[in-house]
């Protein structure tokens, strides 16, 4: 294993090790410093991947609890065997972690098993984890791709066994009887319902007056509604201000943020989903005076650079969405930077989905945000129950909504609350990425019956001549 590189990389999880392969095909001698034993980062291994698993899982069971009967198909209560559940989930963690280790081998790509802390420009110390002997990179780049961490609850110790944060409820060995979400936020809702549907009584605690925050607002109160339907139950405008562990479970004190009464609830399982801060601990950024904000995520120019030359950063520790697939287009953007061609991400375009059933999916601008910029708008709305595939599925709740310019009729957002709505919003980001219209996704032909065409009857109304409504 060599000690000279073009580029070491720090962190191996989507925005890392997509940017190490892209750099190591563009000609780079690259290696990657990862102190998990896996390659893929939270995502892979703790995050959106066994989460999505166990969300599938779930969603069987719900279907065969409640939507076959509607069918004629008889069945009787699932029963839920959590501890083979955990193993399928594992089982399909390993085989895409070992898919990346491949692809490193792939294209000559060094895994050095270890923390990295940068010790200069070119530097790079690396701390097996395995207890070895230190080892000191040099290297002509630098990238930081470290993501980032669940953010603590002040007053609020997690153990990972009754008090958890995600990575703790996607190892749980039993359905809770009350599972208690301080968040709802993504990742909140995603894992309340993974338990809900497994026959957990679930209670979601908000600090806000609204679910979802930063989506479109009455997309966001639709969801609610949705959700409220499935059994969720809510507390908005309240918080946490106290967690006691007790020998069955956890005692939570709970306050109107307005000011009230407090409340206790018994629970059997806490998840604090509160949101994600940066990972940057041991780096020695302060020390190499890499510039950062009060939140501690980096600041970088529109080339990824830190204000170190030499050091670059990408994914969860630098501005804009926390998500796997920014991580992604941050790390192709900035290696093919570093080798001299172009590359740019437009953080506009990032859909932002939530894996619930059914399905939240996101982009570009909100009503709220074009009323607050002044930008006048017309949008379109149509409802997945006038939707003929959805109604045959028995799977129509939610709309897709349209947001486009009032006088070029350009789309400025869209929000879909429904079936496949992860699927169907990248319809809408390829539109919007060559500054396309309402117009021009109404004139497309949608295939028949699909839930596609909630979408083109949303662009239709946009200029106020939806076809089924």
């Amino acid at each position: 294993m060599a000690d000279n590189y073009d580029l070491v990389v720090i962190g191996a999880g989507p925005g890392g090790y997509v940017a190490a392969i892209r750099a190591a095909q563009l000609g780079m001698k690259v290696a990657v410093v990862e102190k998990r034993g896996a390659l893929g980062g939270t995502c892979l291994n703790v995050g959106c991947i066994p989460s999505k698993a166990l969300l599938n899982a779930s969603h069987k069971v719900h279907d065969a609890e409640h939507g076959f009967a509607e069918f004629g198909i008889q069945v009787g209560k699932p029963k839920v065997d959590v501890k083979k559940l955990m193993q399928a989930k594992t089982g399909i963690v390993t085989g895409l972690t070992d898919g990346i280790a491949f692809l490193f081998k792939k294209h000559k790509i060094d895994w050095l098993k270890g923390a990295g802390r940068i010790l200069a420009p070119g530097k790079v110390e690396v701390t097996p984890t395995d207890g070895g002997a230190k080892q000191t990179l040099a290297c002509e780049k630098i990238l930081i791709a470290t993501g980032s961490e669940s953010t603590p609850l002040p007053g609020v110790e997690v153990d990972e066994k009754k008090i958890v944060t995600s990575t703790g409820a996607l190892e749980l060995s039993k359905v809770p009887g009350h599972l208690v979400v301080v968040g709802a936020g993504v990742i909140g809702l995603e894992l309340g319902s993974v338990w809900k549907r497994l026959g957990a009584k679930v209670t979601v605690v908000e600090f806000l007056d609204r679910i979802v925050p930063g989506t479109d607002t009455d997309t966001a109160k639709r969801f609610q509604r949705v959700l409220q339907k499935q059994g969720l139950e809510f507390k908005l405008s309240s918080k946490v201000t106290a967690a006691k562990t007790t020998k069955s479970g956890v005692k939570l004190t709970v306050e109107p943020v307005k000011g009230g009464d407090a409340q206790e609830i018994d629970a059997d399982i806490v998840l604090v989903a509160i949101g994600r801060r940066p990972y940057t601990a041991g780096l020695g950024l302060e020390e190499l005076g890499v510039a950062m904000d009060k939140r501690g995520v980096i600041q970088v120019d529109e080339d990824f650079e830190t204000s170190v030359k030499g050091i670059f950063a990408i994914g969860d520790a630098i501005p804009g969405p926390m998500l796997a697939h920014k991580a992604e287009e941050d790390g192709v953007a900035c290696a093919e930077i570093m080798a001299g061609q172009s590359g740019h991400v437009d953080y506009n375009l990032v859909p932002g989905i939530v894996y619930t059933w059914p399905e939240l999916a996101t982009v570009g601008k909100t009503e709220e945000q074009l009323k607050e910029a002044g930008v006048e708008y017309r949008k379109g709305v149509f409802p997945f129950s006038a939707n003929s595939r959805a109604r045959a599925n028995l799977d129509s709740e939610g709309q897709v909504k349209i947001l486009a310019d009032a006088k070029t009729d350009r789309i400025l957002g869209a929000h879909i609350l429904g079936p496949d709505a992860g699927t169907m919003i990248h319809e809408i980001c390829m539109a919007m990425a060559f500054g396309g219209s309402a117009e021009d996704v109404a004139r497309m032909c949608h295939g028949h019956p699909t839930t596609s065409e909630a979408v083109k009857e949303a662009a239709l109304a946009v200029d106020g001549r939806p076809i089924h409504i």
